[in-house]
């Protein structure tokens, strides 16, 4: 089966330093590919590459088969919406404002929305939680109510595939599972792809079809759950000890740090399939 969004072979490096070294990663239509691993190991790079904000040195992204490069930035726009980690705090929008940008690339030479568009806002506002904040200026919001809102542009946008970098590390436990449910109530209804950035391996387990462990600017392990989340491969790669056992809530890994335990990393993090 040929994935919906594909990476081989990437490489990318700021001013000659070697960010990402060869990264392979994919994911098939309506699966949730979950990208893990300890900070500095070019997850958001990875990110910004397969949303076409960055241009790799080695390597190609794919989109149903067709290279990347061969989209226009409005048919890009229909496939990918992309949810950046780092959310803009002024943004002298209203919310409904905000959400409703994520409808241009389905709009016409006026760039004027229809009432179908404000249903789709409404409607994306509505599944995020933050509908009763429509007339707010985003600027006006906490950091976890902008995140849901800029979610709420990304779904507005109707894409095949979403993108995104630590959704729900603003948000409380109860938003972050309802986010998470969310997505998964997508994917199944209208096979939406997600792939994700994610430091709560808990949840990249409950939810991650396939997970891609990051070290050192490669994918250290990758694939379902309970292959990536040993504690053998995973004490390696981020250096602490922990204890891995199973989800009393599900046949999934469950991830436990061990407090007072730093381990030295071992020399090379790279050795994993």
């Amino acid at each position: 089966m040929t994935p919906l969004i594909a990476a081989t072979g990437i490489t990318y490096a700021f001013d000659d330093q070697p960010v990402l070294r060869g990264v392979d990663i994919d994911a098939l239509a309506g699966e949730c590919a979950v990208v893990i691993g300890p900070n500095g190991s070019g997850k958001t790079t990875l990110m910004k590459i397969l949303a076409r904000l960055y241009t790799p040195s080695a390597g190609a992204v794919t989109i149903d088969g067709r290279p990347a490069g061969d989209y226009s930035r409005k048919a890009l726009a229909r496939q990918i919406a992309y949810l950046p980690q780092q959310i803009p705090s002024q943004f002298p929008f209203s919310v409904l404002q905000v959400t409703l940008m994520g409808r241009a690339p389905h709009l016409g030479l006026l760039g004027i929305e229809g009432d179908g568009d404000m249903d789709l806002a409404m409607a994306a506002l509505t599944d995020t939680g933050v509908v009763h904040l429509a007339g707010r200026r985003v600027n006006q919001l906490s950091g976890g109510e902008r995140q849901r809102v800029f979610l709420a542009r990304a779904l507005c946008q109707a894409p095949r595939i979403l993108l995104l970098d630590e959704p729900t590390a603003a948000l409380d436990l109860a938003h972050q599972i309802r986010t998470m449910d969310l997505l998964a109530k997508l994917r199944q209804d209208r096979n939406l792809t997600v792939v994700m950035v994610s430091h709560d391996l808990n949840l990249a387990a409950m939810y991650g079809d396939r997970l891609f462990l990051m070290a050192d600017g490669q994918v250290a392990a990758s694939g379902p759950p309970d292959q990536v989340m040993s504690y053998q491969i995973l004490e390696s790669v981020y250096g602490c000890a922990l204890l891995v056992d199973e989800n009393p809530l599900g046949n999934v890994p469950r991830v436990t740090p061990v407090p007072g335990r730093h381990l030295k990393p071992a020399p090379s993090r790279t050795g994993f399939a």
